[in-house]
């Protein structure tokens, strides 16, 4: 696999993305990444772990924080967010380097976990990455966000201005999986949380704060909590923000054909 595999106006996109990117809701973003990493991991201890496309090294640098491995490492397919990742100067990661986006330079079964954490969205060839994935992790941790709506295809342009080249349920997301031959141990859904709700509307979007805005954003993250609870999985999967999965190769894999 050759780097020119991924295409060029994808990689010079990515290479730039991570110059002007935005700290302060990048590591909001990526506190409540590495919370559902935490939670779908938790009884479970893993000496080394990698992660693949790893943007600017927030979820890393949470993750150190909480202890939550002795040794780290990451690839990332951009430059500039590589070059982020080592000035973070982040506790016990070993190495950080660019990778063509498919090809992973490690042995088999390298690392005890993967961790892919909105990144699958993005992969013009998503079964290409997981199959190394298979290879060279024992576990891994996948996030996605649940795009997928009703309508999503007349929502384009809006998807592609974040990257966003697939979308996913978590119905298609275990499909994928499966059918890739994994074998799903935990999952999570998740909503986004209303400290982040207010930080896109009035900081990123810029729209005027006001109480009713406010009460709204509140109120909706609330219902749709409690719907969940009383309704049970396949209604919290319908409202999720979010679908995360911690995953093993699975004992038979499957025959395609």
């Amino acid at each position: 696999m050759q780097e020119s595999i991924i295409s060029g106006n994808v990689k010079t996109a990515y290479d730039q993305f991570y110059q002007k990117h935005d700290e302060a809701w990048r590591m909001m973003s990526a506190e409540y990444k590495a919370q559902h990493i935490i939670e779908v991991c938790r009884g479970l201890t893993f000496t080394n772990v990698l992660e693949v496309g790893a943007g600017d090294g927030s979820i890393l640098k949470f993750l150190s924080d909480q202890n939550f491995a002795p040794e780290y490492q990451a690839v990332e397919i951009s430059a500039s967010g590589v070059e982020y990742i080592k000035s973070r100067d982040i506790k016990n990661l070993k190495a950080v380097q660019v990778f063509d986006g498919y090809k992973l330079p490690f042995d088999d079964d390298s690392f005890d976990l993967i961790i892919l954490s909105h990144v699958l969205e993005h992969v013009e060839h998503e079964r290409m990455l997981l199959r190394e994935i298979k290879r060279v992790a024992k576990q891994c941790v996948i996030e996605v966000p649940r795009d997928y709506r009703a309508g999503v295809d007349r929502r384009i342009k809006h998807f592609l201005a974040y990257g966003h080249i697939n979308v996913y349920t978590p119905t298609s997301l275990r499909y994928l999986l499966r059918t890739e031959g994994f074998e799903i141990e935990n999952d999570l859904v998740s909503m986004t949380e209303p400290k982040v709700t207010r930080f896109n509307t009035y900081v990123n979007q810029k729209k005027p704060k006001s109480f009713v805005s406010n009460l709204r954003i509140t109120a909706e993250f609330a219902v749709k909590q409690g719907l969940g609870k009383i309704f049970g999985k396949k209604v919290s999967e319908q409202f999720a923000n979010a679908y995360t999965v911690l995953c093993k190769k699975a004992s038979q894999q499957p025959e395609l054909f």
